[in-house]
């Protein structure tokens, strides 16, 4: 099995569709005002926004954007105007981030995590 596609909600897809073209998301399909459909750069996975009237209650959803140049990536994005609620840090779960907002309030962290991501010190042995 594997995680290929993610759809999230949105009041206004165009206006959250320019905002992840400014992150570096690639569209491929286009179908305004309802749905837009991107690739990442890396990888193959797409991540999808569809038009609600509402959004979720709570936390909201989380979204983690992997970048290995991730210092140089926020100062380009911060360039473009990308406003961050928190700088590039390192975590004790040695991952390396800074967080952000879309224009729906969704959680974004771009991150770089390595081996780490997959294979923590304190990783589960799943061997039997």
């Amino acid at each position: 099995m594997n995680l290929n596609q993610i759809t999230i909600p949105s009041l206004d897809v165009k206006k959250a569709s320019e905002f992840y073209k400014t992150l570096g998301l690639i569209l491929i399909v286009e179908s305004l005002p309802r749905y837009v459909r991107f690739e990442c750069p890396d990888g193959n996975a797409t991540f999808s926004i569809h038009q609600v009237e509402n959004l979720p209650k709570g936390d909201g959803i989380t979204i983690y954007f992997e970048e290995d140049n991730l210092d140089d990536y926020v100062s380009y994005l911060q360039q473009k105007g990308i406003i961050f609620t928190s700088e590039v840090e390192d975590k004790p779960w040695l991952w390396r981030e800074a967080h952000l907002k879309d224009s729906d309030g969704n959680q974004i962290i771009l991150f770089k995590a390595g081996k780490n991501r997959k294979n923590p010190p304190w990783r589960v042995n799943t061997s039997n």
